[in-house]
């Protein structure tokens, strides 16, 4: 096997800029042999494709040996139960599912472990987390006290929203800013720094949009070992930022736009500085460093190189989609504070949000405003965080 069969299936922006990539071979080893859209438009095909309007005739058709789902989030679970099954290699985009409960099933369906599964969570290849992460875990920065993320810098029109019909909509998205731009941020908060064991979230919802969902969400998390952390997001402010801050016993990490990486250093931990020093005002000597990173890394084609490598040449998973249950799990476990208003504890009963999520999809009666998006020149890399 000297290259991958690739179907994808869901032909809209992101599955669009995918088939773009790898029909350009930004992607070794990989090749498109199916398109599989059921609602939009299908692109022409290019020789070598076949297309298709229904994924159960792609998936049995012989034509692919993998997977690559960009499906609205809901059909995640039940095209990847099928998809592996099936015996396909599968990469889903991100979220993996909705809601934990459809994470556990989709996860449960993994049973050949010869078959790769992977999830598209293109940030963990940017050098700026790699070198934080690996910062972190080599034990230079002591012990992490406090951690504070804002991500206001994924700002959204009206239009956007608009234009999309299952979005902005419990039964069409299943959430807002947590489930849709958000889980890339959540997924490198719980691969830095772990799974907190408390969360009180703070949502408003449609706050700045004609939308049901959350676009405007503050988060407090606790760690049994003492951290604290906040989380804070919007699709409506403008100009917002990136900002992560990260207080340690050995000084303050800030990232600013996932770029830089300014380090104030103490000399001596700020514990054992607070009760040795001799003095009612004094403040750990410290020095500011600057750490360079590679920046953005290969994003999207490199998660596809890393999928494609570890099928035929069986590298290491640089975001297996297993670990895609936890920042579902930090989005759920927020919203489900807000609507019962109260501390959620981890691990959450995903039974719960399932059955309350459903129920808001059910008794919904919210109309949304809905309109044709019209042909323009928008770079859809502009999303990109």
């Amino acid at each position: 096997m000297d290259h991958v069969r690739l179907g994808i299936v869901g032909l809209g922006n992101m599955g669009k800029a995918h088939l773009h990539n790898i029909r350009s071979g930004k992607v070794e080893g990989l090749k498109v042999t199916a398109i599989c859209e059921s609602h939009g438009v299908l692109p022409p095909t290019q020789d070598g494709e076949h297309a298709y309007t229904n994924v159960t005739e792609m998936i049995q058709s012989g034509l692919i040996d993998a997977i690559l789902i960009c499906t609205p989030h809901f059909s995640h679970t039940s095209i990847g139960i099928e998809a592996l099954q099936a015996g396909l290699h599968v990469l889903v985009e991100k979220p993996i599912s909705v809601h934990k409960a459809d994470c556990e099933r989709l996860i449960a369906a993994h049973t050949d472990k010869s078959k790769i599964f992977a999830a598209m969570f293109n940030m963990r290849t940017n050098g700026t987390f790699k070198k934080l992460k690996d910062l972190l875990e080599s034990g230079d920065t002591g012990p992490v006290r406090r951690i504070h993320w804002e991500v206001t810098d994924w700002f959204r029109t009206n239009y956007y929203y608009a234009t999309g019909g299952w979005r902005g909509t419990w039964k069409g998205e299943g959430g807002g800013v947590l489930m849709n731009q958000c889980p890339h941020n959540l997924d490198l908060f719980q691969w830095m720094f772990g799974m907190p064991q408390r969360v009180r979230g703070f949502c408003q919802f449609g706050r700045f949009h004609e939308v049901e969902v959350e676009d405007n969400v503050t988060a407090y998390l606790e760690y049994d070992s003492g951290t604290t952390a906040t989380f804070i997001t919007s699709t409506g402010e403008a100009p917002g930022q990136n900002r992560l801050e990260i207080t340690c016993e050995q000084g303050r990490i800030t990232v600013v736009n996932n770029q830089t990486i300014e380090f104030r250093r103490n000399r001596q931990p700020m514990s054992e500085f607070c009760m040795t020093a001799e003095a009612a005002f004094a403040m750990p000597e410290s020095w500011k460093m600057e750490i360079p990173a590679a920046q953005s890394g290969g994003q999207h084609v490199e998660i596809l190189q890393n999928f494609t490598n570890a099928i035929l040449k069986g590298e290491k998973l640089l975001s297996p989609a297993e670990e895609g249950i936890h920042s579902v799990e930090l989005a759920n476990s927020i919203l489900l504070s807000t609507w019962l208003d109260q501390t959620i504890q981890l691990p959450m009963d995903g039974a719960e949000y399932e059955r309350l999520l459903i129920e808001k999809g059910e008794k919904s009666t919210f109309q949304k405003t809905k309109v044709v998006a019209k042909a323009s020149s928008d770079d859809f890399a502009k999303s990109f965080r």
